[in-house]
């Protein structure tokens, strides 16, 4: 089998030598070829090639922007072309979506269900959501945010520029921070799905799996019936009391996750469409990558629109 491993040398959580080890075992039983991403969407530019070039499979060595790069990639190679199968070995500090589907979030531990995949010729199909507005047109895998956690995400990328490194506790800081400085108190938003519309929303977040992130071991699950099988998941936070949504988080942490009705917030399950628009732009992110700010974005779910070796 020929495969291509796409891989991101400043992933969080590896090191040359466990890189090495993990090139090794991959050898050993398919033909790699090795690429490393140098800049912004270059993991995407490789994964659209790979189909053209005759690859079966694509692996990625990174977290979830990565992979949110190699999806778009992959998804928009040329019509005609076999797309190749897709492989996630996790290097980042959250790796939301290779854990989301049951892989283990160890890169050397991931390696090994991986071979184990392809000598079993293992794969699911997973659906993916797919955002359109004046300015993007593109796949997320487990998770769009406008509003708060987007502002977190656009912190915690700043704070990188300056040599942090983006860790769990980073991420808890940063959002405990923008929490109480009232940045969750602007109720521009509206959430929109066929025959039910809400405004006055503070924050709002749609999902295509569960969980929603992870803090550290512990998932947190605002939509616990999201599966990659279903249409799109959405949570609405309608009151901002800082009592009440920190409440409202904490229920989140519970194992069966945030119930499906509360006070605070509303949730939507297993939608095909969902639009959000907001009366001013807003800080908008999908799979933690900040987008920029947006006023309107729509949201597809795209049935079986990937395959995965896991």
């Amino acid at each position: 089998m020929r495969a291509l491993f796409i891989v991101n040398p400043q992933a969080t959580t590896t090191t040359s030598r466990t890189r090495e080890v993990i090139l090794g075992a991959l050898a050993s039983e398919m033909d790699v070829t090795v690429a490393e991403t140098r800049y912004r969407d270059h993991a995407g530019e490789l994964a659209r090639d790979a189909a053209a070039n005759g690859f079966e499979l694509v692996l990625s060595l990174g977290g979830d922007g990565t992979v949110n790069e190699v999806v778009n990639g992959l998804l928009s190679a040329p019509d005609g072309l076999k797309r190749p199968r897709y492989a996630i070995i996790p290097g980042g500090s959250a790796n939301v979506f290779i854990r989301s589907l049951g892989v283990p979030g160890d890169p050397v531990e991931a390696t090994g269900v991986i071979l184990e995949a392809v000598r079993e010729g293992r794969e699911r199909e997973i659906n993916l959501g797919r955002i359109t507005s004046d300015r993007d047109d593109r796949y997320f895998t487990f998770s769009a945010g406008f509003g708060w956690d987007a502002d977190v995400v656009q912190q915690v990328e700043h704070e990188r520029s300056n040599g942090r490194r983006a860790t769990p506790a980073l991420y808890a800081e940063v959002a405990v921070k923008l929490f109480f400085q009232g940045d969750i108190q602007d109720p521009s938003l509206t959430v929109a799905t066929p025959g039910r519309t809400q405004d006055g929303v503070y924050f709002a977040l749609v999902t295509n799996t569960t969980p929603w992130t992870y803090a550290g071991a512990l998932p947190l699950q605002p939509t616990p019936s999201s599966r990659f099988e279903l249409g799109l998941d959405a949570f609405a936070l309608t009151q901002s009391s800082h009592a009440l949504t920190g409440w409202i988080l904490s229920q989140m942490f519970f194992p069966k996750g945030l119930p499906a009705r509360g006070d605070g917030y509303l949730t939507w399950h297993d939608q095909q469409t969902i639009t959000i628009t907001s009366s001013h732009p807003r800080a908008f992110q999908i799979d933690g990558e900040y987008l920029g700010d947006r006023e309107q974005v729509n949201f597809h779910s795209i049935s079986k629109a990937l395959r995965i070796v896991c």
